[in-house]
């Protein structure tokens, strides 16, 4: 098996810069083949971006000791048999946790990605002059307007008795894929709303963040993938979730 394509595109796929097909195929070749994985990890300690990757284990001086006399007393001879059965378990042991710490810096990576993605989106409509595509603080007119333009629906919350004000919506797209983002106000602060589908994702993000100065909630419901961020209080973006999930 040659294994010259899969190694030109490591780098991409540790950068989390391939597309989502390639980096699910490449993760497959990674599971199933040792030197493809042996290869990512070396790779990946050039990167120095593995938080353990600086770390050293010393052994403990009395262990050392112990050996030493074990070896002493011929312990050597009747050990000797096992050490390449060893040495053979102990090589798969060090690729599959090598696998494991690539998998996990490259969910870091891709993870870093979005938030900054969702970032310049937010910051690109707070600088728009304008902002949203459909004008509208009535959910029945901003809902229908997103049909034929994404690939799937979504509800909106009833914002009545609340104190977000919906202005409207727009078409946004994270990894070329189209998505839904609305635009809501509370007290002067404007937040936007992304809705993704899953597969335009692809890690796991279910969590509340902070990226540079704006407060980030984000959750999945259904094959959809919600996010929420703005500079208000992550209190509000909390209270905003909630309707959003809620909605009926």
């Amino acid at each position: 098996m040659t294994h010259e394509p899969w190694i030109a595109q490591l780098d991409a796929y540790l950068d989390g810069e391939l597309k989502a097909g390639e980096m699910q195929e490449l993760d497959r070749h990674l599971r199933e083949c040792p030197a493809c994985a042996a290869e990512s990890l070396r790779r990946l300690q050039w990167k120095r971006t593995v938080h353990a990757g600086g770390q050293r284990y010393n052994a403990d001086s009395r262990l050392r000791e112990r050996v030493q006399k074990s070896i002493s007393r011929g312990r050597s001879v009747s050990i000797s048999w096992r050490w390449p059965a060893f040495a053979a378990v102990a090589a798969v042991a060090l690729i599959m946790a090598g696998f494991g710490i690539v998998q996990q810096e490259r969910r870091l990576v891709r993870k870093s990605q979005i938030m900054s993605e969702l970032v310049d989106l937010h910051v690109a409509t707070l600088a728009s002059a304008t902002p949203v595509d459909v004008v509208s603080t009535d959910r029945h007119t901003v809902k229908p307007w997103f049909a034929g333009r994404i690939p799937f629906t979504f509800n909106l919350p009833e914002l009545q008795g609340s104190p977000f004000e919906l202005v409207g919506g727009r078409v946004s797209y994270l990894e070329q894929s189209p998505g839904a983002e609305l635009i809501f106000r509370v007290r002067k602060h404007q937040i936007s709303a992304f809705i993704f589908q899953e597969r335009a994702v692809l890690t796991d993000l279910s969590a509340r963040a902070d990226a540079r100065s704006f407060h980030l909630e984000s959750w999945k419901q259904r094959d959809l993938h919600y996010f929420v961020i703005g500079d208000a209080s992550p209190d509000d973006l909390m209270a905003l979730r909630n309707l959003l999930e809620n909605a009926q």
